[in-house]
C-alpha cells in the first residue's frame, strides 16, 4: 500500500514592498536589508513611476520618500489614499514637526526621519502590517449600526451619515468615530484610543490620534474649531457628547 503522505502547511508569500526613493544608496542598503527579513522589494524612484509601480504590483506596503522627482510623496500619497488604504511609511530626510503632521493628514500610517537603523524601520513596517492586515478583517466590534448626535454608522457596509449625507470616512477614521460613538459619554484615554484602533504594538507617534480627531470634526462637527460632538478632555482623552 502507497505510504500515506504528510500534509505540508502553506508556504506563505513574502509581504511586497514599494520602495519610494530616489537616492541610490538607500535604495541599495534598502534592497538588501528588507530582503534579508523577508521581504519582495519593487523600487519606484520619481512620484509618477511609483503610481505605476503601484498599479501594477498591487503591493502590501510602501515606503514613500517625501521628496522625489517628479510628484511629491505627498501628493503620491494622496492619489494612493483616494484609491487604497493599503499601509503607507513615509520617510523624510527633514526633523520639523510639520513635515510629520502633514505626512499623517495626507493619510500616510506612519513615518520615519532619515537616518534611522533598519531595525527600527522593520519594526514600524511590522506593526503597521499586524495594525493592518491584508484582508482588512480587523473591522469594528460590533455589526450593528449606531446613531448618535445626527450621526449615523453602518459597520458591515463602513458606510458613514452626516446629518443625512453620506461622507467617505478613511479606515481608521471610521473605526475611531464608532469606537467614541459607542462609548457616548465616556472619557476614552489617548492610550485607550490608540491601543483599541491602532493596536497596542503600536510604536508611531502620538500625533497620529490627533491628526485623525481633527479629520473626524472636519467632518461631523458643524463648527469644527468649536467642536461639540468630539471634545477634548485636556490632559486625558477624547469623549463623544452627542445625544
Amino acid at each position: 500500500m502507497p505510504k500515506d503522505k504528510k500534509k505540508r502547511a502553506p508556504v506563505e508569500r513574502a509581504l511586497r514592498v514599494l520602495l519610494v526613493e530616489d537616492e541610490d544608496s538607500f535604495v541599495e542598503a534598502l534592497q538588501v536589508g528588507l530582503a534579508r527579513e523577508g521581504f519582495e522589494v519593487t523600487v519606484a524612484q520619481d512620484g509618477i513611476e511609483a503610481l505605476e509601480q503601484f498599479a501594477r504590483e498591487e503591493p502590501d506596503l510602501i515606503l514613500l520618500d517625501m521628496m522625489l522627482p517628479r510628484l511629491s510623496g505627498l501628493d503620491v500619497c494622496r492619489e494612493i489614499r483616494a484609491q487604497s488604504s493599503v499601509p503607507i511609511i513615509m520617510v523624510t530626510a527633514k526633523s520639523e514637526e510639520i513635515d510629520a503632521v502633514v505626512a499623517l493628514e495626507v493619510g500616510a500610517d506612519d513615518y520615519v526621519i532619515k537616518p534611522y537603523r533598519l531595525r527600527e524601520l522593520v519594526a514600524r513596517m511590522r506593526a503597521v502590517m499586524r495594525r493592518t492586515p491584508i484582508t482588512e478583517n480587523d473591522g469594528p466590534t460590533e455589526s450593528q449600526p449606531t446613531e448618535r448626535g445626527g450621526l449615523r454608522l453602518e459597520p458591515e457596509t463602513r458606510r458613514a451619515f452626516i446629518r443625512g449625507d453620506e461622507v467617505h470616512l478613511r479606515r481608521k477614521e471610521f473605526e475611531l468615530l464608532q469606537l467614541l460613538m459607542e462609548n457616548a459619554g465616556r472619557v476614552l484615554t489617548r492610550d485607550v484610543l490608540i491601543d483599541r484602533v491602532w493596536g497596542s504594538d503600536y510604536v508611531g507617534d502620538t500625533k497620529t490620534l490627533d491628526v485623525h480627531i481633527k479629520r473626524l470634526r472636519a467632518h461631523v462637527e458643524t463648527d469644527p474649531k468649536v467642536p461639540t460632538l468630539i471634545t477634548t478632555i485636556r490632559g486625558v482623552g477624547y469623549r463623544f457628547d452627542g445625544d
